[in-house]
């Protein structure tokens, strides 16, 4: 979202990930709870212009998108109900890490700091 958005602290940063992640440097994958979510903040923001543009590119650089499912916010209630504060986007996001053996996440949210079974890289 910061690649996108407006001038932002964390806009360079989250270039700079991108640009290494196009060029190879780390194996990506995603979930389809991040792809509702680039429709949803654009949308609110009435950006579909952007919520095309970042979706499409998001799509195209990652190859794995694992799709949300009860499994997933069935483990997802778990981890709510144990890691006092973190949200439940970021449950959600944490159980389908969980069930697809995934454990490091590139994100500046400091919520993923509270799971020990996950290892948060800040980009930089």
């Amino acid at each position: 979202m910061y690649v996108a958005g407006s001038e932002h602290p964390n806009r360079a940063p989250a270039r700079s990930f991108l640009a290494d992640a196009r060029d190879g440097a780390y194996e990506l994958c995603t979930s389809t709870e991040v792809l509702q979510e680039i429709l949803y903040r654009y949308s609110a923001l009435d950006r579909l212009d952007l919520a095309e543009k970042v979706y499409d590119l998001f799509v195209a650089l990652v190859p794995e998108v694992f799709d949300v499912t009860l499994a997933d916010t069935d483990l997802a209630k778990g981890v709510l109900l144990d890691a006092a504060g973190l949200s439940a986007r970021d449950a959600i996001h944490t159980a389908v890490m969980m069930n697809h053996d995934v454990n490091v996440i590139a994100t500046f949210d400091r919520g993923f700091d509270r799971i020990g079974a996950i290892r948060r890289l800040e980009p930089s």
